[in-house]
């Protein structure tokens, strides 16, 4: 791979080019293209670590009051604006959720989509999930109808104010929004992990109707966002991997999930988008070869689960055929200073400079940063991306 120019550069070479929109920086910085600055992205933080920057000085009135993942286009933070299509394609009708059993620290309950888990009052862990939907191939021919593509509600009640936003050429377009879905990840959301995983040796006929059910659904779904609204990129949430590798072997890919993924995304692809990531914590990289055989060309969050998941090395091995968005370590924030910047300053700058890359946490903020190292992680990164927010 040629030497690229460092961000300075690119800026003073296209001088043209210093007030992009969000869309236009989006665009040319996934296409490695000049930039005024990389864009200023963030997807969240926990509950606990939004209560604890308000007992530290965050000022009310930032938008974390409302909701946790209140990041996009927050001025307060200077975070730059993208639009979701906002497509319901999760469970329709939910299940409806009810409360089992209750003690003095935790709940029992039966949430929307059927799951019956054991969840902390204080939220101050993962629930614990107890029982899921579908257990057998009945279960699953009654699930079927809660993904019915023409039910009413999938495309929100401002469809066409959203279909007007996506042509206007301002903001990011990402598709499909809320009830974001995969193949494994639904599958693991009707069954659990476990079963998720299993299935493909205990009866593999079910695992294909079961892909080719999603990979219909989905296609059907997106029918109408696709010829009406115009969509910078595509979204496949699956977390799948972990610390240690994929959920699901590189055989076990290509023989039940490849195909499916692969019609869906040539069917995104067809209508002119050509940005196609998949979001998975963990390390998936055994399984970068087979995404790219798919048409999925950017990998997100890039946990830092290891050394090989660094943005630096995934870009050493695979180039410009690979977009990739995340990648700074979260644990980094929770020391000082001199660790944020050991983190952005000496890791991040020559994939940076290359293009094709957009620095982010590699995942929600965690309870255990201080407000004070968050705003320094955002001053520090926005220096390092080229540029203030406008």
């Amino acid at each position: 791979m040629s030497k690229s120019p460092s961000c300075a550069e690119r800026q003073n070479k296209d001088s043209r080019r210093r007030n992009l929109n969000g869309r236009e920086r989006f665009q040319r910085t996934m296409h490695f293209q000049s930039v005024d600055r990389a864009p200023m992205i963030e997807v969240g933080c926990w509950n606990q670590a939004r209560d604890r920057w308000l007992s530290e000085g965050m000022p009310t009135g930032t938008g974390l009051e409302e909701s946790n993942l209140t990041y996009n286009g927050n001025r307060f933070f200077g975070l730059d604006e993208q639009l979701a299509l906002d497509l319901k394609l999760g469970i329709m009708p939910p299940f409806e959720e009810q409360l089992l059993e209750e003690d003095e620290h935790t709940r029992t309950i039966r949430d929307a989509n059927g799951i019956v888990q054991r969840v902390m009052k204080d939220s101050s862990s993962m629930p614990r999930f107890l029982s899921y939907p579908v257990r057998s191939r009945a279960d699953f021919e009654a699930m079927k109808a809660r993904y019915d593509p023409t039910t009413p509600g999938r495309y929100p009640a401002n469809w066409q104010e959203i279909v007007s936003a996506s042509k206007a050429g301002e903001r990011p377009v990402w598709g499909p929004g809320i009830g974001s879905v995969g193949f494994y990840s639904m599958m693991r959301t009707w069954m659990g992990t476990e079963a998720a995983c299993t299935i493909f040796y205990d009866d593999p006929p079910l695992a294909r109707e079961m892909v080719e059910f999603i990979a219909e659904y989905v296609m059907a779904a997106l029918k109408r966002a696709l010829e009406e609204a115009t969509l910078d990129y595509f979204m496949w949430w699956e977390d799948f991997s972990y610390n240690g590798g994929p959920l699901v072997s590189p055989r076990i890919f290509q023989e039940f999930l490849m195909s499916g993924y692969r019609r869906a995304t040539d069917l995104v692809r067809a209508h002119g988008v050509d940005i196609i990531f998949i979001d998975t914590d963990g390390d998936p990289r055994v399984l970068i070869p087979l995404l790219l055989d798919c048409g999925i060309n950017l990998l997100y969050p890039l946990e830092q689960c290891n050394e090989g998941m660094h943005p630096k090395a995934i870009r050493r091995e695979y180039g410009h055929d690979l977009l990739l968005w995340g990648g700074v370590d979260k644990r980094a924030l929770t020391k000082g200073k001199r660790e944020i910047e050991q983190e952005l300053l000496t890791k991040l700058p020559p994939v940076l400079e290359d293009g094709g890359y957009i620095p982010q946490l590699d995942h929600l903020a965690p309870p255990d940063i201080p407000y004070e190292n968050w705003l320094y992680y955002l001053e520090l990164k926005r220096k390092l991306c080229g540029g203030h927010h406008a």
